[in-house]
């Protein structure tokens, strides 16, 4: 849980008690490869903070096609956010790429942060902006860079992604097919 409260400390001031007691409503889970965290059509009771792994999140279209729309990585907070706030039923299935370690801060232990810690409500304040600037900012990146500037954007915000994802996710993500992909990859796309 150490993660967990060093994030929180980047973005707050919190005292040990509050951490000890923010914690003690949180909990630690595994999720192997290839399963999933969070599923379309469910209501979302909780968000996750990944200790260790790697997290896509998919939506399926109207034909049934699966389009990757993000990733989070480690140290990283992931819900489907709207479906969170909102109460309604999540459009978006979160899947774990890797065996993935989280700690689940179920909405009980959001709300209590919101009540108990001094500046609860600035975390999720801050956690919010984060999320929607992340967001907006990649919306625009879709219209407004070249599929070679994404990738290289891509690769500065997850490194090592190459590594851990397969490439028709990343292609999904970009936007752009495999085969555009890896042309970019072989260097035959110029800006």
């Amino acid at each position: 849980m150490r993660k967990l409260i060093g994030a929180v400390s980047q973005m707050i001031s919190i005292s040990e008690a509050e951490a000890k007691d923010f914690i003690s409503i949180c909990y630690r889970k595994s999720f192997p490869k290839k399963t999933l965290l969070s599923d379309d059509e469910q209501f979302i009771n909780e968000v996750y903070f990944i200790e260790s792994g790697i997290v896509r999140v998919k939506i399926i279209d109207f034909e049934g096609r699966e389009h990757t729309t993000h990733f989070a990585i480690e140290n990283q907070f992931i819900a489907d956010y709207n479906a969170f706030l909102t109460g309604q039923k999540s459009r978006y299935q979160l899947e774990a790429l890797e065996n993935t370690e989280v700690i689940i801060l179920p909405r009980k232990a959001i709300e209590w942060g919101y009540e108990n810690l001094v500046e609860g409500e600035k975390l999720g304040r801050l956690i919010a902006e984060y999320y929607f600037t992340y967001l907006d900012t990649r919306i625009q990146h879709l219209y407004t860079l070249t599929p070679l500037q994404r990738y290289h954007l891509m690769s500065e915000i997850f490194p090592n992604i190459h590594d851990r994802v397969p490439q028709h996710m990343i292609a999904s993500y970009l936007g752009i097919t495999p085969i555009h992909l890896s042309r970019i990859k072989r260097g035959s796309i110029k800006i």
